[in-house]
């Protein structure tokens, strides 16, 4: 496929985009930005996108997108848990869960559940559905679902899980024709990124400040 077939099926699969592929773009667009800038808004915004993402990769897409759609059904349930976490503050109003790197255990769980996710959801979807990309479906799923149990933490790391799965995201989505998302996962890799560097940025200053008080 040269670069002129890849730009012409991509205006042509942009003319024919369903509206909840375009709001479901937008609103998460939205919400990583504001996860960039550490804001609860991060959640109301994530909540609309994941719910019209996981109608489109269910009973929009042809063979539907079995693991990306209940994924977003699980982003649902983690947008709630995070943003429950997030609202909670200490005595001194300071956030319950500031931003800070994961501790062994907690890298070492979320490895281990990445792992099984990965391998129970390519099961399911190899042995169970007619999926054509169970493999790849799998790894975009498992990663975010180990990035969506570490952002609800405020775990720098949430951001380097988030960077695997959108990598992989980009060509997956576009071998499905759905090309808002395809440009919305570039996006998010960029975010992604950018958020991974403000996150640490933030968590070597508080530790700075920490640092200075107690001197």
């Amino acid at each position: 496929m040269t670069i002129q077939d890849i730009c012409a099926q991509f205006m042509d699969e942009i003319m024919t985009t369903q509206w909840q592929e375009l709001v479901s773009t937008f609103a998460q667009i939205a919400s990583v930005w504001y996860a960039r800038k550490n804001n609860i808004l991060v959640y109301p915004t994530g909540i609309i996108g994941v719910i019209l993402a996981s109608w489109v990769y269910l009973f929009i897409a042809h063979p539907p997108l079995y693991a990306d759609g209940i994924l977003n059904i699980y982003y649902f349930g983690m947008s709630a848990y995070g943003w429950y976490n997030w609202m909670q503050k200490n005595d001194s109003d300071t956030d319950t869960f500031p931003i800070s790197w994961c501790t062994k255990s907690e890298l070492t769980t979320g490895i281990i559940g990445f792992v099984l996710a990965w391998a129970a959801i390519y099961f399911l979807l190899h042995y169970m559905t007619n999926s054509n990309t169970p493999f790849l479906d799998a790894l975009v799923s498992s990663t975010a679902m180990t990035a969506m149990w570490w952002m609800a933490k405020r775990k720098i790391e949430n951001w380097i899980a988030w960077i695997v799965s959108n990598i992989v995201a980009i060509p997956l989505n576009f071998y499905k024709g759905f090309m808002l998302f395809t440009v919305m996962y570039v996006i998010f890799l960029v975010l992604a990124y950018m958020g991974y560097l403000s996150w640490k940025k933030e968590a070597i200053a508080s530790a700075n400040s920490k640092d200075a008080d107690a001197h």
